[in-house]
């Protein structure tokens, strides 16, 4: 018996995800990296973004794919909304920059920044390494608050609630910051 509980407990932590999203409350990881908006590549600097208001951080798998074009639209339709409420938005995923310069004119509608990560550092940093294919990156999205604390961290591999969640955190941090 003592052995079988052995086994199952064995079988259910190789089971688990090898990544874990982030906690509400912790501190973000600062990262750099190559970025596009518009067609137009830049540096991005999470730590630069953060001293103009909340950060909207989402991982997504790859670029031109369905579930991620429609978090993309879904997106850009929120990035005026975000702006007002002092938000930044920007989607990474492992994809080149070339990749990325065509995903943010078409899909991001020019509205929001794509941030390449080929390597995976910053998404294995903010532990949204899609367990099933270590190759991609899992549809987390984070929302971070000036101070470098996540107040939000969403996953699902379904798009559609995204927005909607990212959405409610900068809503609630605005008007507790007011």
């Amino acid at each position: 018996m003592k052995r079988l509980l052995i086994l199952a407990v064995g079988s259910a932590v190789l089971a688990a995800p090898l990544y874990a999203a982030l906690s509400n409350g912790a501190q973000a990881p600062l990262f750099t990296t190559q970025a596009t908006l518009a067609g137009q590549p830049f540096t991005f600097s999470l730590a630069d973004a953060l001293k103009k208001g909340p950060v909207v951080l989402y991982f997504y798998p790859a670029a031109f794919t369905p579930g991620c074009t429609v978090e993309a639209h879904n997106f850009a339709e929120a990035t005026d909304k975000f702006k007002a409420l002092g938000a930044t938005v920007i989607g990474v995923s492992h994809d080149s920059i070339d990749t990325l310069n065509k995903f943010s004119v078409s899909e991001c509608r020019n509205k929001f920044a794509v941030a390449a990560d080929p390597d995976q550092k910053i998404t294995k940093e903010y532990d949204a390494v899609l367990a099933a294919k270590p190759e991609y990156a899992n549809r987390t999205s984070y929302v971070i608050a000036p101070n470098g604390k996540i107040i939000l961290e969403y996953t699902a591999m379904n798009p559609d609630k995204h927005v909607e969640n990212t959405m409610a955190a900068v809503e609630q941090w605005k008007a507790s910051n007011k």
